[in-house]
């Protein structure tokens, strides 16, 4: 019992702690330094979100319904879908909400969802490349692929490809990319994409990322003249569902909860720098460049090597049957 009690005084002065070096460093809850972006005016404008059942996406989704826009909900599980639907129609009455089905790990969900897409849709203002998994065990997707790098990269990359079309003519158009900070640990080994070589979790996790801004460098250059933009973006450290691989032991749960309830942003602050880059006016005729906190940021060499993008690329064309 005198354990238990030293644990949790020891717990409740972190946390004091935590409070006072929050205050002192002018953070507020969830870790922003920033006011919430809200969208543009997006009436008549139709957007895509994928991952929009939670975190970043679902923020997203509902400050562009706030804003007015045609939000097109992209998520793999349809009841949690329908859950953010009714909590984001508690938040506004604005702009229109529709559920569609989109599993990144099978392409042919990806294939439909398209498919169903341009049936429906006369056009396509934003894509946001949000969804992602995060740190899995070993595992596959339904087309053989490395789970990480086939949802976080390929899965996107056939999603936007099909949607290409649409999106030029309805130009001035943007795709926003959700990458991470974690790119900067990932290397792109053309031997081993599907990691049966070697897999480790937290590498393949930055790889996928690395890969994300790798398809945003390629695909700039092949927008120009197209009125077209892609940009990409870290969002920051978000309390999302995005680390539920991770395992934290049962003692340290209560430490983590109050670091990240410190340091970590909301998820709606998180959606802000993917807002800026969907709706703001002064990034437009902005393309290829790297976001944090709605400024542009530098990228390492490596994310921005030209010879090793075009190659992704074609190796990504291959893998997901565009050739």
């Amino acid at each position: 019992m005198a354990a238990v009690a030293l644990v949790t005084v020891s717990l409740a002065l972190l946390g004091a702690g935590l409070l006072v070096a929050r205050r002192l460093l002018r953070v507020g809850p969830g870790g922003g330094r920033r006011r919430v972006t809200m969208a543009m005016p997006m009436r008549g404008k139709t957007v895509i979100v994928t991952g929009a059942n939670s975190g970043i996406g679902r923020a997203a989704a509902g400050e562009l319904a706030r804003a007015g826009a045609r939000v097109i909900l992209a998520c793999r599980d349809p009841r949690a879908a329908q859950e953010a639907v009714a909590d984001i129609r508690r938040l506004t009455p604005a702009g229109e909400l529709l559920l569609r089905r989109l599993d990144l790990s099978s392409l042919s969900s990806v294939t439909s969802f398209c498919q169903q897409v341009l049936q429906e849709e006369t056009r396509l203002d934003v894509l946001i490349n949000n969804a992602g998994i995060f740190q899995c065990p070993y595992m596959k997707t339904e087309d053989g692929f490395e789970m990480q790098f086939g949802v976080n990269h390929l899965g996107h990359f056939l999603l936007t490809n099909l949607l290409l079309d649409l999106l030029k003519r309805s130009a001035p158009s943007r795709i926003v990319v959700v990458s991470s900070k974690l790119y900067k640990y990932g290397e792109i080994n053309f031997d081993d994409l599907n990691s049966e070589k070697n897999y480790n979790k937290s590498f393949s996790y930055s790889r996928s990322k690395l890969a994300n801004i790798l398809f945003t460098h390629e695909l700039d250059k092949r927008l120009v003249g197209t009125g077209v933009t892609v940009n990409v973006l870290h969002p920051g450290i978000v309390r999302t569902n995005l680390g539920r691989h991770i395992n934290i032991p049962m003692l340290g749960m209560p430490l983590f909860k109050m670091v990240s309830w410190a340091f970590f942003k909301t998820p709606l602050q998180g959606a802000e720098t993917p807002l800026y880059l969907a709706t703001a006016p002064e990034v437009e005729q902005v393309s290829g460049k790297y976001f944090g906190d709605c400024k542009e940021e530098e990228l390492l060499p490596k994310a921005k090597d030209d010879a090793v993008a075009k190659k992704l690329w074609e190796v990504s064309e291959r893998m997901v049957g565009l050739t």
